[in-house]
């Protein structure tokens, strides 16, 4: 098998890490074991409220976060107010579509693209609205590896395209889209680019302006390794300048006497009560990364990637589903002898923490590739070979 040979401290990464002494965790797409201090910046924040109240905390944390503006800033390559603290990265996404749903509005004859592997919480918006607009929803064609295709959505770009949703790493067929390939390609274009970074926020650099997106949505609790119940959304100056989110509160808009005014920059897109102890979790979680160094992170993760694709396809009758030519850290497959949800049932009763990935999460890409369910598995940087080898041995023995 391939080596894992990134230069790392990997004991001190399993240190900083505690669940990894109680199992083995390869679901990091779904929610990351978070590092010691992502838990203590938390609980550290609650017995502040506990002691001298809600509000009075956050006055007190006031500075630490803003601070987490510029860490998520240094994150994606953007300005401190181009960044929304939220929720989820479905908040995220869902506020900006709603921005732009309130003030562009959807007519019979726009046109809305999604990529084909795209997230149903980010399809079943659009349908939404094209059922009740006269809006029509088109997938954007796969290339031959898989992927978003380029030159395919180039070909279908027109004045009439209002909108383009774009998964950066879809959560159930390992492939990596060309975001920056359809920023390009919208150059000029009035249609409004959402790009979903739920999978690669916290495993692989993101960059904005070189993704050319007006909305970059991003959740806490994956490869970021925050809390649940955190995200970010990165707004572009077109963004921020021509569109009013709804609804507002008294967070992103002051109430005049004449009126309203809408908070400046992506700071329109939050709401007022949010948990501020998991908001600075958040921060501690982005703060953790970038002192690793997101590059190494991604090196890391894609080399053990690597190994469990070489492992688990050289085990009889499994069949590694990923797609395209770069891959992130998802890794899915299936065994023609056992059905995924009892091979995941084995091995979780064997101490090994996977996801059973099921065509409710991405209809059009199960139903395109024929595929009932998958066994996904999402290794982190704190992961270890000797841990893949236990899922392979699994797997190999399952039944």
């Amino acid at each position: 098998m391939s080596p894992v040979t990134t230069p790392w401290d990997i004991a001190r990464l399993r240190a900083d890490t505690p669940g990894c002494g109680r199992v083995v965790h390869l679901n990091n797409a779904g929610a990351a074991l978070p590092p010691a201090i992502v838990t203590d910046t938390v609980v550290e924040h609650l017995r502040l409220e506990e002691q001298i109240g809600g509000y009075e905390a956050h006055a007190a944390a006031q500075e630490r976060m803003e601070a987490v503006y510029d860490s998520v800033a240094r994150l994606v390559g953007s300005r401190p107010d181009q960044v929304a603290l939220v929720e989820s990265a479905t908040e995220g996404w869902s506020r900006a579509f709603q921005a732009v749903h309130f003030t562009r509005g959807f007519r019979p004859g726009d046109r809305l693209l999604a990529s084909g592997a795209e997230y149903a919480s980010n399809v079943l918006p659009l349908l939404q609205v094209a059922s009740r607009t006269g809006a029509k929803v088109e997938f954007i064609p796969d290339d031959a590896s898989g992927c978003v295709d380029v030159a395919a959505f180039t070909s279908m770009l027109d004045s009439d395209v209002a909108l383009v949703a774009i998964t950066h790493c879809p959560s159930q067929n390992g492939l990596v889209n060309d975001v920056a390939g359809i920023g390009a390609a919208l150059r000029g274009s009035d249609a409004w680019y959402l790009v979903d970074a739920c999978q690669s926020a916290g495993q692989l650099p993101l960059d904005t302006s070189a993704i050319g997106a007006d909305f970059v949505s991003a959740t806490g609790r994956k490869f970021l390794r925050g809390p649940r119940g955190t995200g970010f959304l990165y707004a572009s100056e077109r963004a921020t300048t021509e569109l009013e989110p709804f609804p507002l509160d008294l967070h992103s808009a002051t109430w005049e006497s004449g009126g309203y005014t809408i908070a400046a920059g992506a700071r329109r897109f939050e709401y007022w009560e949010r948990s501020y102890a998991a908001l600075l979790g958040l921060g501690a979680a982005v703060d953790y990364a970038l002192d690793l160094g997101i590059d190494a992170i991604a090196a890391r993760i894609g080399e053990l990637a690597a190994h469990a694709r070489e492992s688990l396809s050289a085990i009889d009758g499994v069949i590694v589903r990923d797609r395209g030519v770069a891959r992130s850290g998802i890794v899915t497959f299936t065994h023609d002898g056992v059905p995924a949800p009892e091979l995941v049932r084995q091995i979780t009763a064997a101490g090994i923490n996977v996801s059973l990935s099921t065509p409710d999460y991405a209809r059009r890409d199960f139903d395109a590739h024929g595929i009932t369910s998958q066994v996904r598995v999402s290794p982190h940087a704190y992961n270890t070979t000797e841990e893949i080898d236990k899922l392979a041995e699994v797997v190999a023995n399952a039944r």
